[in-house]
């Protein structure tokens, strides 16, 4: 097993069947922050860390997809892992699925495998597998993907190898006017407008709905307390499912007429609400604040 002594550059070497869900893999590690690089000849792994570091990039978790692509300077890997495990905190992922599996999924992407040649499916399976025999009994860790789905592949992923203090899902709550149009981007959106708006109260309208007065006249109107129970309980149940399906960003838009008073004050207690809720991080975010 790798050596965990702290302060080690960490490197973790993806490998094993083709369309056992390498892409995937690569996929949700770009997703959790390691940096990735797909069909790297084996010796250039210790190249490309040492390059890292001179750029001033620190110790970057670094993953790199090595695989039978790579031909024969694929089997590399195995000479040259003894010193790698010697320099760098490594640890090897195998992937594997049972024939079956593996002949469904290439038959659904309609492409060839990497070893095929005139060959059959079949075959190009089994020569891999016996090519790979001696890589996977050295593998750290051997992830049978049979069973799982994309999501549910990376999912696993990022439970394992997510940075400990990495939130499940960043979360930005946005205040905007609909008279500006809807955010384009935005996963869920609630229309504030049902209360009344603090605009027509001369002594509120020149202020927002950051300041006391503001969130205190938007509060004291009936529903607003109850709005803000109801859908955060609501959000509590998305956010769940964002994490079990992987989906590590989410932006939640609460709309007002003109984004200065009922839909800031609603975000600023909102957020405040949402971060309290285990694996997530808030980002407030005012976009038509300050707007005419």
């Amino acid at each position: 097993m790798a050596d965990d002594t702290p302060g080690r550059q960490e490197l973790l070497i993806i490998s094993g069947m083709s369309g056992a869900g390498r892409s995937t893999v690569a996929n949700a590690l770009e997703d959790i922050d390691w940096y990735v690089v797909d069909n790297l000849p084996p010796l250039m792994l210790k190249p490309l860390l040492d390059l890292a570091a001179r750029a001033g990039l620190g110790a970057p978790r670094v993953a790199a997809v090595v695989d039978v692509r790579g031909r024969d300077l694929f089997f590399e890997l195995l000479d040259l892992l003894p010193q790698l495990r010697e320099n760098f905190d490594l640890h090897l992922v195998f992937l594997d699925a049972d024939d079956d599996t593996l002949v469904r999924r290439f038959e659904s992407v309609r492409r060839p495998h990497p070893l095929q040649g005139n060959g059959t499916l079949v075959d190009a399976i089994q020569t891999e597998r016996s090519r790979l025999h001696h890589l996977r009994e050295r593998a750290d860790i051997i992830i049978d993907t049979s069973s799982w789905n994309v999501h549910e592949l990376a999912s696993n992923i990022a439970e394992r190898f997510a940075e400990a203090s990495r939130p499940g899902v960043q979360v930005t709550v946005e205040s905007f006017g609909f008279k500006y149009g809807i955010p384009a981007d935005a996963d869920l959106v609630a229309d504030v407008r049902f209360l009344p708006n603090p605009y027509w109260i001369p002594e509120l309208r020149a202020f927002d709905g950051t300041d006391e007065a503001v969130h205190d006249y938007v509060f004291a109107q009936p529903g607003a307390a109850e709005f803000v129970a109801a859908y955060l309980q609501a959000v509590s149940i998305v956010l769940r499912g964002y994490q079990t399906e992987n989906k590590r960003n989410a932006l939640i838009a609460i709309g007002c007429t003109g984004g200065k008073h009922r839909s800031v004050a609603i975000v600023e207690e909102l957020a405040k609400r949402i971060a309290t809720l285990p694996g997530v991080a808030v980002n407030v975010k005012h976009r038509d604040l300050g707007r005419e």
